[in-house]
């Protein structure tokens, strides 16, 4: 299976390297392109629309291996979940790309978001269905009335915090590639080939336009492809742990911890100032760390480390939630990633530049020894 996997990343990423130019003259021939403004990094006109490269050359690479896969590799489940995953990001896809023509409304995106999510529940049957009880032992059906409310809120929610950190020249599709990347090497632990035949062409697709997207970036993927690839991650992390347990819920947690992780303070921010949250700012992780004075490419590279970070924990996670310690562990892992998460927040003022409760905490446990000491 391996072999297939690396031909179809190869055949991939092939498609992506070819596509992608055709696709920027496309976009810049039709006016897909993205305007400087005060928000925004880039300083000249850049054509959008890369994400449609990225699909085509997913789709393509999955209609061609297919034939090819020995007969009877894929269950049921599987090819369920295959179909929602072209049908579904095919509407995302064609959102993306009118997105990036046209400046779509952020409730008319969201409405073909959930429309999206609904073909993978009720057109595929395909939605988390299994429940674990912490530090139990028992897997508890899901009725409906949570299961198919839980499976949509999973892929929109994922598919609009890939759409969030896509602020910087190769950042949206490097971290997604290290999403995938520890998909797929969990899938190879496991020994799913569906994963890994999965992964490996979406891993090559990105790869391909990555190519042309890193810093200085020669096309933008736009919100068709930031859109679609939250959709294929979330899709695909349901596919690899299809009995999704409270315990392995936190594996697909921690493979996109970085988009999740900035959408949540993201939303804080915007609380606490009293923003609409769905208020664009220039709060998110990238702006902070380029104000602390990083480079744009050194910017990316610290994210692509932190991202990498996530994906690490999530494999080890994933490795140990089925011994005797797994809960303990994958609780001890969480508690470890909040606490570390929110003095990486204070630290680069991600919420706030002024609030810093845990460093203050800290700072006067550390003053209090010490004043206890030189009074006696």
């Amino acid at each position: 299976m391996l072999g297939i996997g690396l031909i179809s990343f190869i055949a991939a990423m092939g498609l992506a390297l070819v596509l992608t130019p055709l696709v920027k003259k496309l976009a810049v021939r039709i006016g897909a392109i993205d305007v400087p403004n005060h928000r925004k990094v880039h300083t000249r006109i850049m054509p959008r629309l890369g994400g449609v490269a990225i699909y085509a050359a997913f789709t393509v690479g999955i209609l061609l291996i297919l034939p090819w896969l020995p007969e009877g590799m894929l269950s049921a489940y599987d090819r369920n979940l295959i179909g929602a995953l072209l049908v579904g990001g095919t509407l995302i896809v064609l959102l993306g790309a009118l997105d990036d023509k046209f400046d779509l409304s952020a409730k008319l995106k969201l409405l073909v978001q959930i429309g999206a999510a609904c073909i993978v529940v009720f057109g595929f049957d395909v939605k988390i269905d299994l429940l674990n009880i912490p530090f139990g032992s028992a897997m508890q059906p899901l009725g409906e009335w949570l299961s198919i409310p839980l499976t949509i809120f999973w892929i929109v929610g994922v598919t609009n915090a890939i759409n969030l950190i896509d602020g910087l020249d190769g950042l949206a599709a490097g971290v997604s590639g290290i999403a995938v990347a520890t998909i797929l090497v969990m899938g190879i632990i496991m020994g799913n080939s569906t994963v890994i035949l999965l992964s490996a062409i979406l891993l090559g697709a990105i790869g391909g336009f990555l190519f042309f997207n890193f810093h200085p970036a020669k096309i933008f993927m736009g919100d068709s492809g930031s859109l679609f690839l939250g959709f294929a991650l979330a899709t695909l992390s349901m596919l690899g742990f299809k009995q999704i347990t409270i315990v392995s819920f936190v594996t697909p947690l921690l493979i996109i911890g970085v988009p999740l992780s900035d959408t949540f303070f993201a939303i804080v921010r915007r609380w606490i100032h009293k923003k609409p949250i769905f208020a664009p700012d220039k709060g998110h992780l990238h702006h902070c760390l380029q104000q602390l004075g990083f480079s744009h490419r050194k910017t990316v590279l610290i994210i692509y480390g932190i991202a990498t970070f996530f994906g690490t924990c999530a494999v080890i996670q994933s490795s140990v939630s089925n011994t005797g310690l797994g809960n303990w562990i994958t609780f001890i892992v969480i508690c470890a990633l909040v606490f570390l998460l929110q003095i990486g927040a204070e630290l680069i003022g991600i919420v706030d530049q002024t609030r810093r409760p845990v460093l203050d905490l800290l700072a006067r446990l550390r003053m209090k020894p010490h004043t206890e000491s030189r009074g006696k």
